[in-house]
């Protein structure tokens, strides 16, 4: 679906050391291309999952990984982040997990954002993630919701303006208002609630039966990051439902350009990276923006394991 709205080129990649799966690659790239797809494909295998899918992204190019999510070892698990884990924290470009076989058409997208974050980082980041989800949900027929955790007064500063949890609250919906002008989100799509974000974006996902879930990553290493990862990866774990992760890099591309406070402009400027233009005013076609020939983008789809032969 992402490779045929945006017109993008399609890389088919199976991560497997142990079985030939040359001839079920070709046959899947066969059938692509007889319905109209641009596509390749390749079996390639590195000592790790994440540098061999993170090192076929940088020589195809790729704008988006989009990768099969498979259940990990328990054990193992507990001492070492998983190959997915490892993929969000290195890959320089948007991953999507596919983790259900839900389709995404007329189905809910949550964006999850921070909105407690105003600095000029996190407010592109928000105007990514909310984007992302707009343009997803205009594709595929679906309704688009925002929503943010924000924490009780106990885990606010001693400051006694936040001591008051309606305060708060209305703090958070107050920095929402922007990102719901910009992306026409409704009072009733929008969930502003109390408690950690690991816990409330999973539990508000599967009240909505979302199909798709947008949310933001700041990748972590050394120490810090093997003992504690971030938000994104602890969602992860506890989501049922597909998963897009942006980075800050996937939006801050444009910040040396804004030497001003950010307004609405400046977002809708500054967002409009690939695979979507994330503004309900730009309605541009991909390879004419700014009146410049653009490269058709690339996709990198992965395959974890080879098929059954």
């Amino acid at each position: 679906m992402i490779a045929s709205s945006t017109q993008s080129h399609l890389h088919l990649l199976i991560c497997d050391k142990k079985n030939d799966a040359d001839a079920h690659l070709q046959a899947v790239v066969d059938d692509l291309r007889r319905e109209g797809f641009n596509v390749t494909g390749e079996q390639v295998w590195s000592p790790c999952e994440h540098r061999t899918i993170i090192a076929v992204q940088q020589a195809q190019g790729c704008g988006l990984v989009i990768k099969q999510h498979r259940p990990d070892n328990p054990l193992l698990k507990t001492f070492l982040p998983s190959e997915d884990w490892k993929l969000l924290r290195h890959c320089p470009c948007p991953v999507l997990i596919v983790k259900s076989a839900t389709s995404w058409l007329g189905g809910s997208i949550l964006a999850a954002i921070d909105a407690g974050n105003e600095d000029i980082s996190h407010r592109l980041l928000h105007a990514g993630i909310v984007g992302h989800g707009y343009d997803i949900a205009r594709m595929t027929g679906g309704t688009l919701h925002l929503m943010s955790a924000y924490p009780c007064p106990q885990q606010m500063a001693g400051d006694p303006v936040y001591q008051v949890k309606e305060s708060i609250r209305s703090m958070y919906v107050e920095h929402c208002k922007a990102l719901q002008a910009e992306f026409n989100i409704e009072d009733v799509r929008l969930h502003i609630e109390e408690g950690p974000a690991e816990s409330l974006i999973p539990a508000i996902a599967r009240r909505l039966e979302v199909a798709l879930c947008v949310i933001g990553s700041v990748g972590r290493s050394g120490l810090s990051g093997a003992l504690i990862g971030n938000t994104a990866e602890t969602v992860l774990d506890s989501l049922d439902c597909d998963v897009l992760v942006l980075k800050p890099e996937d939006v801050l591309t444009h910040l040396e350009e804004l030497e001003a406070p950010v307004v609405n402009v400046a977002l809708s400027q500054a967002i409009h990276s690939w695979p979507y233009s994330h503004s309900p005013a730009a309605q541009e076609s991909p390879s004419t923006q700014a009146g410049c020939e653009i490269p058709a983008p690339r996709v990198a789809a992965a395959s974890v394991r080879s098929p059954e032969l």
